[in-house]
């Protein structure tokens, strides 16, 4: 019978080669994700299909040779947590918070149509055609406002379109709907407990229990950011400079990045929501943009692993029973888009215009990816294996359809 000594050394050994197989696949991993990017770039695929292509792959391998244990989830789980806050800080980071507000009355009345009629229709199409729940359908709803602007963006550049007045509207209109979304999906956390039955109905129960808690957080959480972004952001940019040469000045900016967004978490928001906030936060400096320069590498390294755990957790043996949901919500996708964005577009910038608008309005990848993946982890009774799956793909396909149909557009269009 091994002594306990015995015991100690075998556990210590398990656990160095554990250990090195987690940094042995953390590698494959990387260089993996680099190649699938360079790759699809040349072909013109958002990177992120590969990602999520790269997940489902390592999973079909796992159902033979079974090497992601539950410790190599949780690095992994780990590490697209931090892809999380990586994607959704860089957003906030690329916000034109002043332009946007400038641009608000121009843009408002497109707004409002691209997020009313994309929200709604994706509602009734869930919980009517497709007879979900109230909870499942407002996942759906929700993640359907929010567009990829980054999908669309690539393609307005490479026709050198980008700076003209169709150009900006897009990026602005594209902003504010994922602000919306953040702050509607943040909304839509803290009245679950109610729409799930968990907390009495009535309307003063709900004001008193959910609604007047959070909005005593955002003013607080608001308060704090506010402060930090007219007061404390200069100066400490500053300082971070002057502390050390580049990239240390970056690397501190992300650093108190992860702890606003960890604040956030703390507070009963989403990391992402926090995240957000912390790039807003940094956005009106100048000097943000060589931050966002820098901050490319910690982003290229996190963000595939939020992708790929997402691809992880698709059931190959759901796709079957996915595809009625999958047709069902890839039309409502596209049509959410092109009449929600098409129509309004029309009476402001006319014709042409407004089906380039639309078109690059239909992508939808991080902020709904987001919002289906915190979904997921609630349980099957919020978003089911069949609903994330449905969702994930809708957004894969949203992502390599509307560059294909767009591309031709802006080449024959004089903008």
């Amino acid at each position: 019978m091994p002594g306990i000594g015995s015991v100690r050394r075998v556990k210590v050994i398990e656990g160095e080669t554990l250990l090195l197989f987690l940094v042995l696949l953390v590698g494959v991993t990387l260089i993996l994700a680099i190649l699938i990017k360079a790759a699809l770039e040349r072909v013109g695929v958002p990177p992120l299909v590969g990602y999520l292509l790269l997940g489902m792959v390592m999973g079909l391998i796992n159902s033979l040779v079974h090497f992601l244990t539950p410790s190599v989830r949780e690095v992994y789980a780990f590490l697209a947590e931090l892809g999380i806050i990586s994607l959704l800080f860089r957003v906030g980071l690329e916000s034109n918070l002043a332009g946007l507000i400038r641009q608000l009355p121009h843009a408002s009345f497109i707004l409002l149509g691209n997020l009313s009629f994309s929200g709604i229709l994706g509602f009734l199409a869930a919980s009517k055609l497709l007879q979900l729940e109230l909870i499942p359908s407002l996942f759906i709803s929700i993640a359907l406002m929010a567009t990829s602007v980054g999908i669309s963006v690539s393609v307005w550049q490479e026709a050198k379109a980008l700076n003209t007045d169709n150009g900006e509207l897009l990026i602005d209109i594209a902003e504010m709907d994922d602000i919306a979304a953040i702050a509607l999906m943040s909304l839509f956390f803290a009245m679950i407990p109610v729409l799930n039955g968990e907390v009495e109905a009535n309307i003063v129960p709900v004001f008193l229990q959910t609604i007047v808690p959070f909005l005593l957080k955002v003013a607080i959480f608001g308060t704090l950011c506010l402060i930090m972004f007219r007061y404390l952001e200069r100066p400490l940019t500053r300082w971070f400079e002057r502390l050390e040469p580049a990239p240390d000045p970056m690397l501190m900016v992300a650093g108190t990045a992860f702890i606003i967004a960890a604040l956030a978490g703390l507070m009963g928001f989403s990391v992402a929501v926090g995240a957000f906030f912390a790039g807003l936060v940094f956005c009106r400096d100048p000097d943000a943009v060589n931050f966002d320069a820098s901050f490319g590498t910690l982003y290229e390294f996190f963000v595939p692993f939020f992708f790929i755990h997402i691809g992880l957790q698709l059931e190959i043996a759901s796709f079957a029973t996915s595809l009625n949901l999958v047709i069902v919500l890839l039309i409502v996708a596209v049509l959410g888009k092109i009449i929600g964005t098409g129509l309004p577009a029309i009476v402001t910038t006319g014709k042409a215009s407004a089906l380039l608008l639309s078109i690059s309005m239909i992508p939808r990848a991080e902020i709904a990816m987001v919002i289906m993946e915190r979904g997921r982890q609630l349980g099957n009774w919020a978003v089911s294996t069949q609903i994330f799956t449905s969702m994930i793909l809708v957004s894969a396909i949203t992502c390599i359809v509307s560059p294909l149909l767009l591309r031709p557009l802006l080449q024959k269009s004089v903008l």
